[in-house]
């Protein structure tokens, strides 16, 4: 019974640091975390510079190696200190902490693939928690909320631009000749699509006048489309925040980054003493 109880503290302890951004401890890991992160970011893009590389190929691959030995430890570290370690490991921070680390180990099997470490670019996202910037997690769930509620509208929209550039990417093969570059009806759409979207990137040019004119009204209309899906997502975002501010105003809850030992959610109220999701004491 005693060895089940420091066996139970010490995971709590633990958890506390790893999971935790409220205490000393947790909050000296999360930015020790925060600094290797960006760290190991800055090694993959020095490694993908051939002159760097060249010079500096032992010294990257072992501070490389360093950073990763560290993120296995986190990483199991993790798993041993929570209850229900399949919720973490099949959440999405879970996910991206597993790919994270294992593209080094598979480099010696699959050749390239330490390339992937730039996924680690994804645990930066913890920085919202680290710095306590919970009302940002708040604006970017009323994002979420925006885009769903606009999705049909915008769907739409999509389905009538692309049926405008097959239309007209169809009129100039037809108008334009082989020389300009619209030697076949995708190319011309492939064309159509970026002038719609200003990119431009002048591989491909109308010769003619009348392929110029059409050019010209296809831009003008670029202009036009780009703002209609912003239009949309604003006016979403804006209902949104309006009915979010309304029931702000009827209640005021506090949420702290106090992490649940057992499923790992946060976000929890400051007085709870269960977790909302799996209600296991906190």
């Amino acid at each position: 019974m005693k060895e089940h109880k420091v066996h139970t503290g010490w995971r709590n302890r633990l958890h506390e640091i790893i999971y935790e951004a409220d205490t000393p401890a947790g909050k000296f890991f999360d930015i020790a975390l925060f600094v290797l992160i960006i760290v190991s970011v800055i090694l993959v893009m020095l490694e993908s510079v051939d002159e760097i590389d060249a010079k500096y190929h032992r010294v990257l691959l072992a501070l490389e190696w360093v950073v990763t030995i560290f993120f296995t430890f986190e990483y199991i570290a993790r798993v041993i200190s929570i209850k229900k370690p399949f919720k973490y490991i099949f959440s999405f921070y879970g996910i991206i902490d597993f790919v994270s680390t294992i593209p080094l180990y598979l480099s010696y099997i699959l050749a390239g693939s330490q390339v992937l470490l730039a996924v680690r670019a994804f645990r930066l996202l913890r920085v919202f928690r680290i710095l306590k910037l919970v009302k940002f997690l708040g604006e970017a769930s009323q994002l979420k909320h925006a885009l769903k509620a606009s999705r049909a509208k915008i769907a739409v929209f999509i389905y009538v631009v692309l049926i405008l550039s097959v239309i007209m990417g169809t009129i100039m093969y037809m108008i334009e000749s082989d020389e300009a570059g619209f030697t076949s009806i995708p190319r011309s759409i492939y064309w159509t699509i970026v002038t719609l979207t200003t990119v431009g990137y002048g591989d491909i040019a109308p010769q003619t006048n009348l392929g110029q004119l059409i050019a010209t009204i296809i831009m003008i209309l670029g202009y036009g489309i780009i703002a209609v899906p912003t239009g949309i997502v604003t006016v979403e975002f804006s209902k949104h925040g309006k009915k979010k501010k309304s029931s702000d105003a009827m209640t005021v809850v506090h949420t702290n980054t106090q992490s649940c030992p057992s499923c790992s959610k946060e976000g929890h109220r400051d007085n709870a003493k269960h977790c909302y999701n799996c209600g296991e004491p906190l």
